[in-house]
């Protein structure tokens, strides 16, 4: 009965004591202590909890700990040597009239005078937690998932190798870019998620992220080969000039409402049906496709090819069946000439090479954007089009880098509120009207600048289009190209409360939103392999780098804990970075069960192979010997 009573106490606490209590326990206590009851764990998964304990173990709390512990010190240093600090009302043992005494006799002097201290170490730390708060008014955050992301444990998951068998031989099939895919918009009832790449075969391979529909990371379905070749299945197409560029990062467009994917083929844009895996329609261009827009719902995708930008309207295009042609007229080869059907809006580039378009988002909906077009490249401005006014350039943002990804938020960016914030300089009441106040956007951009990685953020409002707005934007202008990357940017995106790109180097980077503050890093590294390490597994030619990466964040419906991952693009192959102490998949899972004489002939490929990796060890070995020696010995 005493043990029911207890029990029966401590579920009647309050949720305020059950948090203070939560707070004194390590992060590793606390997510085990969700097991216990559904009452601890909806207080285990407590928003503000979690919020404290990112901002106290967050990398911008250190740096503005330790500035201040610098500037105390130098200041320290200056006061006179006899102890006495001028000017000081608390050297003396006083106050002014508004604010406490303190009292210097008796005991008293070991207690009053430590409230005040504490009263106002802890205002200033509600000040910074508020100079730091990453989030915006209405913007849903998940803290738990959040504290995870920035000081949990991280996995490189590889997906499943697609795979080609022809006549007992298997070959591996590179992927050639990456798109997400939200079957009926994430309302399917499961919220799956498909990977959609085209392969180096000229077929398309769907992957399933979260395994909804299948095992996660697998391949759920595969079309058929050459569907995406120039010249249709069937045809000779071993020429790279008919194939997927692979210098192009966004050649793949999904549209999830239609369950359509556009895939950019050298000057081709084909229509793919993601149901059925057929292709729909096929749509060619005076020049090379470089760069596809994201698809939104009744707004057309933007193309860009190497010396323009296009307005492709699916909506409004005309299916017109071919029919064939019985009698030659002379006058047929001039009808193009002479055609009064008005050409698609087009517009010229003066620079050669878009690399990454992108619609303004609205708040809302991830599908509700703006009329506002950016595109950048390489060219060292950021060119803005109205889609109203297209294809007049209403406005151009320098930057003197080479953009290669670009991002957007639908939140207002400010350069100097964002430094003075970095020094917790402004109140709580300041940060909140700031952020209620302001209405405009945030523009990111990754790129290269001087063989280095380049981050810029840009603040965006709705006068851009005039002097007044362009100078505004100016004025909301940070590059970080000393701290961002030592190589190039090569893809940026959002995740969660922060920003995350990838560069050169192999590395996935983790910053706040101001762009200058660095929450944590991971390298990809080399390939998770079946086989023992190689002999050239040292050289940096064997690390993985990503081309493109995007969030796993579920578009509808809350998302699960800890469910947003990096699903990124090494350029081959598909790869998912997991906040998990293990991998969440292997590449041994998507295996199949061999029959006995195949794993007796696999078994004796991997020991000839063993045999062949020694004899190898051991030239090296010989070699190395040698060199010892040196020419002259040698020569000898």
């Amino acid at each position: 009965m005493a043990s029911s009573g207890r029990s029966s106490r401590w579920d009647e606490l309050p949720d305020e004591i059950v948090l203070q209590i939560l707070s004194y326990l390590d992060p590793l206590h606390i997510t085990r202590l969700q097991l216990v009851s559904r009452k601890l764990q909806k207080l285990c998964l407590d928003d503000e909890l979690w919020k404290r304990r990112c901002f106290e173990e967050s990398p911008w709390y250190q740096y503005l700990k330790n500035r201040r512990r610098l500037f105390s010190s130098s200041e320290s240093e200056d006061q006179p040597r006899d102890g006495t600090a001028l000017g000081s009302p608390e050297a003396s043992g006083s106050t002014s009239a508004d604010g406490p005494k303190t009292i210097v006799d008796g005991e008293k002097n070991s207690v009053e005078p430590g409230k005040p201290k504490r009263r106002s170490q802890r205002w200033q730390e509600l000040q910074d937690m508020a100079n730091w708060d990453p989030t915006f008014p209405n913007e849903r955050v998940s803290w738990y998932s959040e504290y995870i992301q920035r000081n949990g444990p991280t996995c490189v998951n590889w997906l499943q190798t697609p795979r080609i068998r022809d006549r007992g031989y298997e070959a591996m099939m590179e992927a050639r870019g990456l798109e997400l895919y939200y079957p009926y918009d994430g309302n399917d009832g499961v919220g799956a998620m498909l990977a959609v790449s085209p392969l180096d075969d000229g077929s398309i391979c769907l992957w399933d992220v979260k395994g909804t529909r299948g095992k996660a990371g697998s391949i759920l379905a595969t079309s058929k080969s050459d569907i995406l070749f120039i010249d249709g299945p069937g045809s000779i197409n071993t020429r790279r000039s008919k194939r997927v560029d692979t210098g192009v990062t966004e050649c793949v467009s999904v549209d999830n409402h239609r369950h359509r994917a556009y895939f950019a083929v050298q000057s081709h844009l084909i229509e793919i049906d993601l149901e059925r895996l057929e292709v729909v329609s096929r749509e060619s261009f005076e020049w090379s496709i470089t760069a596809l827009s994201k698809i939104q719902n009744d707004v057309p995708l933007t193309v860009g090819t190497s010396l323009g930008i296009h307005l492709h309207d699916f909506r409004a295009r005309a299916r017109v069946t071919q029919a064939a042609v019985e009698q030659v007229d002379q006058n047929d080869i001039f009808k193009s000439i002479f055609d009064p059907t008005p050409l698609l809006p087009y517009a010229s580039l003066s620079q050669p090479t878009p690399v990454s378009i992108i619609h303004l988002p609205l708040r809302g909906s991830p599908d509700l954007v703006s009329n506002d077009i950016y595109v950048g490249g390489r060219f060292s401005n950021i060119l803005h089009y109205d889609r109203r006014k297209f294809p007049v350039i209403m406005d151009s943002i320098y930057s003197g880098a080479t953009i290669n990804s670009m991002a957007a938020m639908p939140h207002p960016f400010s350069s100097l509120d964002s430094e003075v914030r970095r020094h917790g300089e402004l109140s709580t009441e300041q940060v909140t009207k700031s952020k209620a106040n302001g209405e405009g956007w945030t523009l990111i951009a990754g790129g290269t600048y001087k063989s280095k990685g380049s981050l810029e953020i840009f603040g965006l409002t709705q006068a851009v289009a005039d002097p007044v707005g362009r100078e505004m934007m100016q004025n909301s202008t940070m590059k970080n190209r000393q701290t961002a990357a030592s190589a190039s940017i090569l893809s940026v995106a959002n995740h969660g409360t922060k920003i995350v790109f990838s560069d050169g180097a192999g590395s996935i980077k983790w910053f706040e939103r101001d762009g200058l503050t660095e929450c944590r890093r991971l390298r990809i590294g080399h390939c998770e392999g079946d086989d023992a390490p190689s002999l050239f597994a040292s050289m940096s030619a064997a690390g993985e780098l990503a081309r493109k990466i995007v969030s796993t964040k579920s578009r509808e419906g809350p998302d699960r804990p800890n469910d947003d991952n990096v699903l990124f693009w090494t350029g081959e192959r598909l790869g998912l970075v997991s906040f998990t102490p293990t991998p969440l998949y292997q590449s041994k899972d998507f295996d199949e069960e061999p029959d006995l004489d195949t794993a007796a002939e696999e078994e004796e490929r991997q020991r000839y192979a063993e045999q062949m990796r020694e004899a190898l060890d051991r030239q090296a070995d010989e070699v190395r010997f040698m060199n010892t020696f040196g020419q002259g010995g040698l020569m000898e």
